[in-house]
């Protein structure tokens, strides 16, 4: 998926300046990485706050059009109003198309309502992993990475390894390790059932009898 936004290059720097900036409807950013110096950049608020909407920007290669030129690029951060729905600042990383880069996919899992282990045994999948650490080239990076369940049965797991990547696509894990990415889990299992049982059973306390002393203190104060 190809993805781009629009940007201006920047001179005025600090709080005070960004805070005009703002004001005129801008978001100061960032640009870094790679041989050229880092770029203070704006781009429109509205362009930028309908991209960060869509779920791609946060992991795709990204085109920016710079004073005529385009670049490549990853969205690296990006600071939000801590209640209004405004962005007020975001970072990029330039990309070069000859290395691999490091990113975080998000993962989208399917036919779950059709696994074994929810169709027939009523269980419920359970995501471990919801995004995956990848490495490839930039023309290789995908907007996101299908995760098929549908022979999922009860009890078991689904590993990174048995993931379906796309061509180009490594998964970056620690050596020796294969993360657990979902599982099946039964509703309302056997330790659940056990608690049930013994809250049905459970014996009931009698209150104490009053001692016939206390009665006639009792009687003696009416």
């Amino acid at each position: 998926m190809q993805l781009e936004f629009n940007a201006n290059k920047r001179d005025d720097q600090g709080t005070g300046a960004s805070r005009r900036l703002r004001r005129t409807g801008r978001v100061p950013g960032i640009l870094y990485g790679g041989p050229t110096a880092p770029q203070s950049i704006d781009i429109d608020h509205n362009e930028l706050f309908q991209l960060l909407r869509k779920e791609a920007f946060y992991s795709s290669v990204l085109n920016v059009k710079l004073d005529g030129k385009t670049e490549m690029c990853l969205l690296r951060d990006v600071q939000r109003h801590p209640y209004r729905p405004v962005i007020l600042h975001a970072d990029f990383q330039r990309v070069d198309a000859n290395k691999k880069l490091h990113q975080k996919v998000p993962l989208h899992f399917v036919n779950a309502d059709v696994s074994p282990g929810v169709k027939l045994s009523g269980g419920m999948v359970q995501h471990v992993m919801t995004d995956l650490d990848v490495r490839c080239l930039a023309k290789d990076l995908p907007a996101f990475i299908e995760v098929d369940l549908k022979d999922m049965a009860t009890g078991h797991s689904m590993h990174v390894s048995h993931l379906v990547l796309p061509a180009g696509v490594e998964a970056m894990v620690h050596k020796g390790e294969d993360p657990v990415v979902a599982t099946v889990i039964v509703r309302g299992g056997k330790a659940e059932e056990e608690e049930v049982v013994e809250a049905e059973v459970a014996p009931v306390v009698a209150a104490a009898p009053v001692p016939a002393e206390k009665k006639s203190e009792k009687t003696d104060k009416r």
